[in-house]
C-alpha cells in the first residue's frame, strides 16, 4: 500500500536526514556515567543503528502540529532509549533468550546478564531525564503530559504488560483478541507515545491528538503484523537479530493464525485506516502518511 503523501515529497531524503539528526542526539546523550562498563554497555546498545522510526515519527508529529521539531529532539532521544532498554531486556535468557541484535551480539552476550538489566535500567531513567531536565524552551506543563505518556507506554498499561502476557502465551493457545492485546501492548504502545509525544510538545490541539492516537494505533498494530511475517519470510542476516525465533518459541503469531496473505492484507487495512484519519491534516502530514506506507513496505 502505498501512501497518498504531497508532490515533491522526498521520503528517502527526510528517513535519512531524520536518522542522522537522531544518531548526533544520541551519541551526544550519554554522559560520563560510572562506571566506565556501564557506559560501553549502554552506548553498544543505544547507538547499533536501526530504524529509528520512533524517534522520527515523534519528530514528524510535533511537525504537523505546528510545532519546531528541534524542541521535540529531546524527546525523541528519549522515546529510543525506552525502545532500546525493551530490545535489551527481550533479549534476556529470562524473556526472550536471543543471541542478536541489530546484526550483533545481543547486550548479555557481550557483557553479561546483570550490566544488560542494569544498562536497560540505566537508559529507561536517562528517558525520563530527557524529557524532564534537558528540554529548554518546552512549557513545563507540555513536558509533564509527555512524561505521563511515557510512563504508560513503558509500564504495565504498556510493553511491561505486553510481555508479560507475549511470555504466558508461549505454548499455549491463543484467539486473535490476545494477540492484538500483545501486539497493542508490547510494541503499540511506544509508537503511540512517539507519535503523541511530538504533538504535545508543539501543544497540539484535541482534534488533532484524537486523530494521532487512532493513526498510531493503527501503525502500531500493522508494524507487528509485519514483524510477525517477516520472521517467517526474511532471513537472520537481513533482519540483523533471529529468524524464526517466534516459531522456536512456539508462540502464536498473526502468520501462524491467519496465513501470510490475510495478516499482509490486515497490515494493509490498518495503514489504509491509519491514513484516512489524517485526511484533514493530508498537505501537512505527508512524513507520517509516508512513515504508515514504509511499515508495510519494509524489509526488515
Amino acid at each position: 500500500m502505498t501512501a497518498v503523501v504531497a508532490t515533491g515529497f522526498d521520503f528517502k531524503r527526510y528517513l535519512e536526514a531524520g536518522r542522522q539528526r537522531v544518531e548526533l542526539a544520541l551519541d551526544a546523550a550519554l554522559g560520563p556515567e560510572r562506571p566506565e562498563s556501564l557506559r560501553e554497555a549502554m552506548r553498544y546498545s543505544l547507538l547499533a543503528g536501526g530504524k529509528r522510526l520512533r524517534p522520527i515519527l515523534c519528530l514528524a508529529s510535533c511537525e504537523l502540529a505546528g510545532g519546531d521539531p528541534q524542541l521535540a529532539l529531546p524527546t525523541a532521544t528519549a522515546l529510543e532509549m525506552i525502545h532500546t532498554m525493551s530490545l535489551i531486556h527481550d533479549d534476556l535468557p529470562a524473556m526472550d533468550n536471543d543471541d542478536l541484535r541489530r546484526g550483533r551480539p545481543t547486550n548479555h552476550k557481550v557483557y553479561g546478564e546483570a550490566t544488560a538489566i542494569l544498562a536497560g535500567d540505566a537508559l529507561l531513567t536517562r528517558a525520563f531525564e530527557m524529557v524532564a531536565l534537558r528540554s529548554p524552551g518546552v512549557p513545563a506543563e507540555r513536558l509533564l503530559r509527555v512524561i505521563g505518556e511515557l510512563s504508560l507506554a513503558a509500564g504495565a498499561p504498556g510493553l511491561v504488560g505486553g510481555q508479560i502476557v507475549d511470555l504466558a502465551s508461549e505454548g499455549q493457545a491463543v484467539d486473535l483478541a490476545t494477540l492484538e492485546y500483545i501486539h497493542l501492548h508490547k510494541t503499540g504502545a511506544l509508537l503511540q507515545a512517539s507519535v503523541l509525544s511530538g504533538a504535545l510538545v508543539a501543544g497540539a490541539e484535541e482534534s488533532l491528538l484524537a486523530a494521532l492516537r487512532s493513526y498510531s494505533r493503527a501503525i502500531g498494530l500493522a508494524f507487528q503484523i509485519i514483524d510477525d511475517i517477516l520472521d517467517v519470510t526474511a532471513s537472520s542476516e537481513v533482519l540483523g537479530k533471529t529468524a524464526g525465533k517466534d516459531l522456536t518459541a512456539d508462540k502464536t503469531t498473526y502468520p501462524k493464525l491467519l496465513g501470510l496473505e490475510e495478516s499482509r492484507r490486515r497490515a494493509e487495512a490498518l495503514v489504509q485506516e491509519a491514513c484516512a484519519v489524517l485526511a484533514p491534516w493530508q498537505a501537512q502530514a505527508a512524513p507520517l502518511l509516508a512513515l504508515a506506507g514504509y511499515i508495510t513496505a519494509r524489509d526488515r
